[in-house]
């Protein structure tokens, strides 16, 4: 295990992650756990989005910026309409597998990438 994992893992730890995001934390523990994560990757960039899935039966995916947005309705609903939640599932559970090293890889080129982003 490296050094990083060892800090990462003490920090998780001491910090009641439920307690920040309540029900979005379970609900994306489990996105994480089916490898529900994929990030795209442009290439030569290096410029990357997360494609999460859904719970639903649908199974829907939504790109999210981790940090800033995601395209699922409750984003907009919970975290900006009604400010109730610090984020989505989605991001959490992008957040989470970035850090676990949990993502399935997806590497496109530039243009494909660019491509992906203008249909949000």
């Amino acid at each position: 295990m490296t050094a990083s994992h060892l800090v990462a893992e003490s920090v998780w730890k001491t910090i009641d992650l439920h307690f920040l995001f309540g029900k979005n934390f379970e609900r994306a523990t489990r996105i994480v756990d089916q490898r529900g994560v994929k990030k795209i990757s442009g290439e030569p960039s290096g410029r990357f989005v997360f494609q999460v899935v859904g719970e639903s039966r649908r199974k829907e995916e939504y790109f999210c910026f981790a940090e800033h947005y995601c395209a699922c309705y409750s984003f907009f609903y919970d975290v900006i309409n009604r400010a109730e939640q610090l984020c989505c599932k989605h991001q959490l559970a992008a957040r989470l597998a970035g850090s676990l090293g949990a993502c399935i890889e997806v590497k496109v080129s530039d243009e494909q990438l660019a491509v992906l982003l203008s249909e949000l």
